[in-house]
């Protein structure tokens, strides 16, 4: 059976993100198996007057990857294609999911410097909408690629280095779609080293007014603030000559699958169904907290699982403004009648290079807030969104928001030059969006 008929069919059902927000019904879809496949389904779908997007796990909140053309799906490009230990470099599949290859790469005694927290998505709809974790010198997803290739609007294939086609390859990192297809990525990777993981609580006077500190006497710094309470969860991840000393089994499984998995989603439906019991369980939630520490590889350390279904926004803040703000959403949620189950999550990340990275130019902290998928976020999410943008903060490209290209154009010293160069790789927006539309302009 030929290429064509494997992997590009008419649509039979609709497509929804993880969250539910967005759903999506495709005149065609094509799930290619290598970037030739990508390139015929591209130059197919444009001769056909077809829109293309490549869609990942459905992670993003957003409506980034939705199309009513051809939508292209992420399964059979997977893999790890290429291996360089000299220059220790790794070349993996666009549509590779994270888990997997950080499994193959801890069977290969390596690693890559950082990561998020959620290892559910692709490799490429992770970087290409700016996924982050937390660290004092080391950055983003986006910022360990060497290497990348696209294929552009025209089915041409350019491949992308700080050495060849460098304008693209500093734009098309964290490309939010709108260049090319990404069909396969090219990382700096090390040999896998240990990280010892140090989790405790804290109160919220201590733990802002002392961020400064934590953050410089740590490779990776992180915290929760707790809504409704004076209560923090803090966690120190930094690296251990070992031995490993993983989490027990048992504790493990109660920590991170009964109480934060199964006995939250509890809680948020409880929550949900009863808004004025969430302040009291928040209470009982920051009470319960207790310290932890275990050693172990870095996937094992930086991601945990996440079962419980949520909406998201998150704006990344200069470093130096994010105390302030954080202060003001907990005067805002203390004298508001919003219910909030989850906490609010903060993270930093050095300056990068890349164009529309969120801590493109500048030192950035992060701050996170979630609602339980089925509730009413908006007027939270609203009221967060106002605080975060008068500290002229980056929304998240992934997450939800309400900003356009007029305020982006403002917040990004690099926005025309993507633009620019979107106008040259793709002036007809064949991979264009209503999404594209709203925080890029026409």
């Amino acid at each position: 059976m030929g290429a064509q008929a494997t992997s590009d069919r008419t649509a039979r059902a609709g497509w929804h993100n993880w969250a539910g927000t967005v759903t999506a019904s495709p005149a065609r879809t094509a799930a290619p198996a290598s970037t030739d496949e990508v390139a015929d389904a591209v130059r197919r779908a444009a001769a056909d007057g077809l829109r293309v997007k490549a869609v990942g796990t459905g992670h993003s909140f957003t409506a980034a990857a939705k199309t009513e053309g051809l939508m292209l799906r992420p399964g059979r490009l997977t893999g790890i294609r290429r291996v360089d230990r000299e220059e220790g470099t790794v070349t993996v599949a666009a549509g590779t999911p994270l888990k997997q290859l950080n499994r193959e790469l801890a069977e290969l005694g390596l690693s890559l410097t950082n990561m998020g927290d959620i290892m559910e998505q692709t490799v490429s709809g992770a970087v290409s909408t700016g996924t982050h974790g937390t660290g004092r010198d080391s950055a983003a997803i986006a910022a360990q690629i060497v290497g990348l290739e696209l294929v552009t609007a025209e089915g041409a294939v350019l491949r992308c280095s700080r050495t060849e086609n460098p304008e693209v390859f500093a734009a098309a990192r964290v490309g939010l779609g709108a260049l090319g297809v990404v069909t396969e990525l090219t990382f700096a990777v090390e040999p896998e080293f240990l990280l010892t993981a140090r989790e405790e609580p804290m109160p919220f006077a201590r733990v802002t007014e002392e961020f400064d500190q934590l953050v410089a006497t740590n490779e990776h710094f992180e915290f929760y603030w707790f809504p409704h309470t004076d209560g923090c969860n803090t966690k120190r991840n930094n690296r251990s000559q070992g031995p490993a000393r993983p989490l027990p089994r048992v504790r493990g499984w109660i920590d991170d699958e009964f109480l934060s998995n199964g006995v939250f989603q509890a809680v948020c439906s409880l929550g949900k169904a009863a808004p004025a019991t969430v302040p009291g369980m928040a209470r009982i939630s920051s009470r319960a907290l207790s310290a932890r520490s275990y050693t172990d590889i870095p996937y094992k350390v930086f991601t945990s699982p996440r079962r419980v279904r949520f909406v998201e926004m998150e704006y990344a803040l200069p470093r130096e403004a994010a105390m302030a703000a954080l202060r003001e959403v907990r005067e805002a949620v203390d004298r508001s009648d919003f219910r909030v189950c989850f906490p609010v999550e903060i993270r930093t990340a050095p300056v990068d290079d890349i164009t529309l990275s969120t801590a493109s130019g500048r030192e950035t902290a992060y701050v996170a807030v979630h609602m339980y998928r089925g509730t009413r976020y908006e007027p939270y999410f609203t009221t967060v969104e106002a605080i975060m943008t008068a500290h002229g903060g980056r929304p998240h490209w992934g997450k939800l928001h309400t900003r356009d290209a007029a305020y982006l154009a403002e917040n990004y010293p690099r926005f025309e030059e993507f633009r620019s160069l979107r106008d040259r790789l793709d002036p007809d927006r064949l991979f264009g969006n209503a999404y594209l539309r709203r925080v890029l302009g026409d």
